[in-house]
C-alpha cells in the first residue's frame, strides 16, 4: 500500500498552488491539469521522509492552447526552506517566480527546460543565486527532452545517499549524496506550459 495517493477526482485538497500569474489548476476526472502562463509550483501538502519514492505520470500538452508550449516538466523533492524556523516550505509565502526558490534545500529536476532545450538536475543548498549544477546533470540530447502529448512515468527517489529520477523506468539523473536531505516536501513545477498529471502515489522504500 502506498503512503499517499491522489487519483485526482476530489479537487485540490492535498495541494498548495504558488502561481506567478493567474493560472488554471484543477483536479478532476483523474487528471491534475496545470495550465500556466508563467512560473507555478504545486506543492503536495503531506511532508515526506526517506526512504521514499514518488510516482506519477505527466504529459506536456500541445493542443493549440495559449500555454501549450511543451516545456518544463519539473519537480522539487525533499524540500525545506531555510527561511522557516522549522524548515517547512508550506509556511513561507512565495510568488511562484523561480528565483524565489533559491533558499530551499532540495533536489530539483527540470526536464525540457529553457523552452525544451535542456534537462537538468540540481541539489539546492539554500543560498540566493546558488544553484549548483554538475556537468553530468546538464543534458541537451533530444532523447532527454520532451515529446508533446507523450505520457511519461516519473519516479523520484530519496533513499539515504541514493537520489534519483527515473523516466519510464530508466534512470535519467542519479546522485550519491553524502549529506542527503532526509525529509521535506514535493512539488510539481513548470513555467509557461500546460501539464496534465495522473496517478500519483508515494511509497516507502
Amino acid at each position: 500500500m502506498p503512503l499517499h495517493r491522489d487519483d485526482f477526482t476530489a479537487g485540490l485538497g492535498q495541494w498548495l498552488v504558488e502561481a506567478e500569474q493567474p493560472s488554471r489548476v484543477t483536479a478532476t476526472g483523474g487528471v491534475l491539469d496545470i495550465d500556466a502562463p508563467a512560473g507555478i509550483s504545486v506543492w503536495f501538502r503531506p511532508e515526506l521522509s526517506e526512504p521514499v519514492a514518488i510516482d506519477y505520470t505527466v504529459t506536456a500538452i500541445e493542443a493549440g492552447g495559449p500555454n501549450d508550449q511543451v516545456s518544463d516538466i519539473n519537480a522539487f523533492w525533499m524540500a525545506t526552506d531555510t527561511r522557516a524556523a522549522d524548515g517547512n516550505v508550506l509556511s513561507v509565502e512565495r510568488s511562484g517566480a523561480f528565483a524565489g526558490y533559491d533558499r530551499l534545500r532540495t533536489y530539483y529536476a527540470g526536464i525540457g527546460g529553457n523552452r525544451n532545450t535542456s534537462s537538468r538536475f540540481r541539489r539546492y543548498v539554500g543560498r540566493d543565486g546558488d544553484r549548483p549544477l554538475l556537468p553530468r546533470h546538464d543534458l541537451t540530447a533530444p532523447a532527454t527532452l520532451i515529446e508533446a502529448n507523450r505520457p511519461y512515468r516519473i519516479r523520484l527517489i530519496a533513499d539515504g545517499r541514493h537520489i534519483a529520477l527515473l523516466r519510464d523506468g530508466v534512470p535519467m539523473f542519479e546522485l550519491d549524496d553524502p549529506d542527503p536531505y532526509t525529509k521535506g516536501h514535493f512539488a510539481l513545477r513548470t513555467t509557461w506550459s500546460h501539464l496534465q498529471v495522473r496517478d500519483l502515489s508515494v511509497w516507502r522504500l
